[in-house]
């Protein structure tokens, strides 16, 4: 006899009213992602499809050992944190693990969802044979880790109390000499809103720090009579006898662009390339255009072992002006070196969807295009794909034969902390995800199902609880406030039955299902307002996260 029927067994001789909240099981957990963008015959041999990874891989950044690429997104408030996979190709990716895999390297406390890891930068350095990753950490300041080998994992954090400010990255020089370049408040303070200075630092790799002071090497961003705003997620790398410096500006939403300087000296004077920005979707553009791509910016930039050379940024896909639940995705583009000034996109010219790279060596790919996976829980470990918010206090899930087994907290995702939940992404605009659940609750404050989350106060849940005597299915969204959208009470003989639930997205209106054991599909709620999902409309930087998730009155 499986868990299942002895939990259905057991509560059949117990009375609800008296029953103690259980621990939620979910057998299994399906999603499949159908977008219009991605319905595309190519040739895999060939040609790849934009985004190369899709929904909440923001802020790409890119090295090479050989003829393996390593790839790092942000994070944020997610643990294990900053996602890294390799490629022999560019475009067909496989997650190795994660960078920050142990709390010791991840504090995240109670930050927001959107605080955390802000924009890690891998570099590899030759003289020493080493990898880097260098990143802020939101509520602990800026730190770098490091190792010999990615897949046998990093070193704890080293501090760098001298580097203040967001998005440090290393640049480590042919000639032994190593930088450290980031985004700080102008010397003396900012002369208009949004004014940022990109500062340098001389890094000894022995001593494993900052030499000396820092300096100002830029200072407001490109076209300094339109007063451009955020200069930021800079990269520095040497070509030919000069200092590239490539920097994101005009802020994360729908003006962001991407600028490229250079310098035959890492400290400056830098120029300003005069067909700035190399890469932006901000105006120029018509506005219907299929497959339309916003925001385009905070790149980074590599050679291949042939002399080519790629860069990856992140890009986002409006279902409706520049509201979007997936969000900010790794692009993939070749560049173009004129007159030795490296050009990502040339102005006035859209994100082509399908694009042409010969000799790629396609795998099964979750990363990008229309696919369908389901996950039953029965490995020894969760599938790569599922991550928690902020640092578990305890393992509060078990796996088995029978599925995902989760001990409900009594922490809510209202609360700025870690809940009993895991998450996986929104990747496309039209989706569906379900799951089946057994459980049964004890009062109002317990509730176990689906949560659909973009923060603390813009999120939908989607579970089964009890009010009163009566235990029920009911759908909560949040923006800001919270308010039931629907609910649906279940007879005492299908409160004991396990209970499937579904939704469905298609842009910014999304259905919810439920079905009672083997019963049909029946509707809760259609045409459900989503766009509390968006950053558009919530703020923050993440995508749209899918988690199976309960919680509990219970201490």
């Amino acid at each position: 006899m499986n868990k299942k029927v002895l939990m259905a067994t057991a509560l059949m001789f117990m009375s609800i009213g008296a029953a103690k909240a259980q621990k939620a099981d979910f057998s299994y957990f399906k999603y499949t992602g159908n977008d219009s963008r991605f319905d595309k015959k190519i040739d895999r041999n060939n040609q790849y499809l934009n985004p190369i990874m899709a929904g909440f891989y923001p802020d790409p950044s890119i090295c090479r050992k050989g003829d393996t690429y390593y790839l790092v997104n942000s994070s944020f408030s997610f643990f294990p944190g900053v996602p890294i996979s390799t490629s022999k190709d560019l475009v067909n990716w496989k997650q190795m693990g994660f960078v920050l895999d142990r709390q010791s390297q991840l504090p995240l406390g109670r930050q927001k969802v959107s605080g955390g890891i802000f924009a890690p930068a891998i570099t590899y350095n030759k003289k020493n044979k080493t990898f880097y990753m260098i990143t802020t950490n939101v509520g602990m300041g800026n730190f770098f880790v490091k190792t010999k080998d990615p897949a046998k994992g990093w070193s704890e954090p080293i501090i760098l109390p001298h580097v203040v400010g967001i998005d440090p990255s290393f640049c480590f020089d042919d000639n032994g000499k190593a930088y450290i370049v980031n985004n700080d408040e102008p010397v003396g303070g900012h002369d208009w809103v949004g004014e940022r200075s990109i500062v340098c630092h001389e890094f000894s790799v022995k001593g494993d720090s900052t030499v000396g002071p820092s300096r100002e090497i830029l200072r407001g961003g490109t076209h300094l009579e339109n007063h451009p705003i955020w200069i930021e997620g800079p990269h520095m790398f040497k070509y030919n006898g000069f200092y590239y410096l490539m920097c994101a500006e005009g802020g994360t939403g729908s003006w962001h662009s991407e600028v490229i300087l250079r310098s035959k000296n890492p400290f400056g004077p830098f120029e300003s390339y005069s067909g700035n920005p190399i890469l932006t979707q901000r105006q120029g553009l018509d506005p219907n255009r299929p497959d339309f791509v916003s925001s385009a910016g905070h790149a980074d930039i590599v050679q291949t072992p042939n002399g080519q050379w790629w860069a990856v940024f992140l890009g986002c896909r409006p279902y409706e002006e520049d509201f979007y639940n997936t969000g900010r995705d790794t692009y993939l583009l070749p560049v173009t070196w004129k007159n030795g000034w490296p050009v990502i996109l040339e102005s006035g010219k859209a994100i082509p969807t399908v694009n042409n790279k010969k000799g790629l060596q396609p795998t099964e790919n979750y990363n990008t295009g229309n696919f369908s996976y389901e996950d039953n829980f029965g490995t020894d470990n969760l599938n790569i794909r599922w991550i928690f918010l902020r640092n578990p206090k305890n393992k509060f899930y078990s796996l088995g034969s029978d599925g995902l087994t989760i001990d409900p907290q009594p922490v809510n995702i209202s609360q700025s902390e870690s809940p009993s939940a895991i998450f996986c992404r929104q990747q496309h605009t039209t989706f569906t995800a379900e799951t089946e659940l057994t459980y049964m609750p004890s009062s109002s404050k317990d509730l176990a199902g689906l949560a659909l989350l973009q923060n603390e106060q813009y999120n939908f849940v989607f579970g089964k609880t009890k009010k009163g005597n009566d235990v029920m299915i009911t759908l909560q969204r949040s923006e800001k406030t919270n308010v039931t959208v629907a609910s649906v009470k279940l007879s005492a003989e299908d409160a004991q039955k396990p209970l499937k639930l579904k939704v469905s997205g298609n842009g910014r209106y999304y259905d919810f299902f439920y079905a009672v054991g083997n019963g049909p599909w029946q509707t809760l709620a259609l045409g459900t307002d989503a766009i509390n999902l968006s950053t558009g409309r919530s703020g923050g930087f993440i995508g749209a996260c899918i988690g199976l998730y309960a919680t509990s009155a219970n201490e």
